[in-house]
């Protein structure tokens, strides 16, 4: 996907409707996830691309959550299939955290 073209799909798929948590769990929850979320995971995680979970699909989150947050950060920092490593993006570790916990709170 050229960039030109994944910054644009992005900037559509962010002015969408975030799923809700409970508002205890989404607060106790770094901002910058979601933030993260937002501006490089809902490229695919808002549409499924490539067999990523959609955000707030509970039946398809239910084994990764399942699975733990420090496993799934390990799987974000290698990448996996299309995935790149750090979801193709440049944040740094606790960054990315944060993004697994606001995309595993999003989705229960």
């Amino acid at each position: 996907m050229s960039s030109l073209y994944r910054i644009a799909f992005a900037a559509a798929l962010a002015s969408l409707p975030v799923p809700q948590a409970g508002a205890e769990t989404l607060a106790a929850i770094n901002p910058a996830g979601e933030k993260l979320y937002k501006s490089a995971c809902v490229v695919c995680h808002a549409s499924g691309v490539a067999n990523a979970p959609s955000l707030g699909d509970k039946q398809a989150w239910s084994p990764f959550i399942a699975q733990g947050t420090d496993a799934l950060l390990a799987t974000v920092l290698k990448g996996k299939g299309a995935m790149p490593p750090r979801g193709g993006s440049a944040a740094d570790e606790s960054t990315l955290r944060a993004a697994v916990e606001f995309m595993m709170a999003a989705s229960r």
